[in-house]
């Protein structure tokens, strides 16, 4: 069967998705059979939901997954492979592939349902396959015909997204679920049939910033990179990543300094960003917030109140009036800011780039 392949340019603008944020992908390029551009809206969901993650698992570091990030392609210059950006490529991955899998599973792509290829085989002591289980094979290779088009270089950075992009994808396969119904007499669970389920995405985001945390930089054999023959440069990469496990994470250049705004890295520096000082059941990461963005980066942190004025105790009044008291709520946030004096950033003993 001959296939036809076809450029296909989507626009992203995920206002709905994203409160308070607006993010534009512009030029993902899609390459694929035809067939798969029936698939085009289930890739755009699978990806809006892969920033949402990012955007929620960075929430309270330096770098908290800005709009500037979101190219994926090192096409038209984007070449940065820094660790965060291994991040974006691997949830971003992972989020095409869980939405291309749910959605075949929910029966609302043509031509394509449940896993049921193990049914009926005993999978385990008292156990047997059976149900719906997950089509995670197929969103697998639907989004890697979508995803790792936009990769057309040959250099180590595209080789590196390609890896990254692979595990994201195999990040949706490590977390699945088995999941199982009891048979026999009155539900004594003589046996089970089980079934292979999808994770909450969340779950694939905490296992991916584990992978991020834990990322690997590559140190390539530059001499070799340096030569004009692109067949050195295959050897000199296949020699590199043959030690890298695929579910690993890797990057090749060091973080920049996500306190400091950069704009021509696009990086909008922790001034003005808000941090947590109070609250119930606040994460570990959530209360040392106001460490790492405000005084970490040489800022301080200050105290913003707002009073806002709304309607309250309304009452009607015959006929035929409501009269309404004003009733007044003092909001606190706690924003980094530069110390009196002095022109911020001028960053105590720091950890790292987060």
């Amino acid at each position: 069967m001959a296939y036809f392949f076809l450029c296909f340019f989507l626009f992203f603008i995920c206002d709905k998705a994203l409160p308070g944020h607006t993010w534009k992908m512009n030029n993902l390029l899609m390459t694929g059979p035809k067939a798969y551009l029936t698939y085009a809206s289930s890739v755009q969901v699978g990806a809006q939901s892969g920033i949402r993650e990012c955007k929620h698992q960075f929430a309270w570091d330096r770098w908290n997954c800005p709009d500037s990030a979101l190219q994926l392609s090192t096409h038209k210059g984007f070449r940065s492979a820094t660790r965060e950006t291994s991040f974006v490529h691997a949830i971003s991955a992972a989020g095409v592939m869980y939405t291309l899998t749910r959605n075949c599973s929910l029966g609302d792509l043509d031509d394509c349902g449940c896993d049921s290829s193990r049914n009926g085989k005993l999978g385990g002591r008292g156990w047997l396959w059976g149900g719906c289980s997950d089509n995670v094979d197929f969103g697998e290779r639907i989004s890697k015909q979508y995803v790792d088009a936009l990769e057309t270089g040959q250099d180590s950075r595209a080789a590196v997204n390609l890896h990254n992009n692979e595990a994201g994808r195999l990040a949706v396969k490590a977390t699945m679920k088995r999941i199982c119904r009891c048979h026999g007499m009155s539900e004594s669970c003589t046996m089970q049939t089980c079934w292979m389920q999808l994770s909450d995405f969340r779950e694939i985001g905490n296992y991916l910033k584990v992978k991020h945390d834990q990322a690997q930089k590559l140190e390539m054999d530059k001499r070799r990179m340096r030569a004009a023959n692109s067949a050195d440069n295959r050897v000199a990469m296949a020699d590199t990543f043959g030690s890298i496990a695929r579910s690993e994470l890797i990057y090749l250049e060091d973080s920049p300094d996500y306190c400091a705004k950069n704009l021509s890295l696009g990086l909008p520096g922790t001034e003005g960003r808000e941090c947590v000082q109070h609250g119930e059941s606040l994460t570990q990461w959530e209360r040392r917030s106001c460490r790492r963005l405000c005084h970490e980066c040489g800022l301080r942190v200050e105290e913003r109140r707002t009073e806002i004025v709304s309607s309250c105790n309304c009452k009607f009044h015959w006929c035929c009036t409501v009269k309404c008291e004003n009733c007044s709520q003092v909001t606190v946030k706690h924003v980094c800011a530069r110390r009196h004096g002095g022109h911020g950033h001028q960053r105590r003993r720091s950890r790292g780039p987060k």
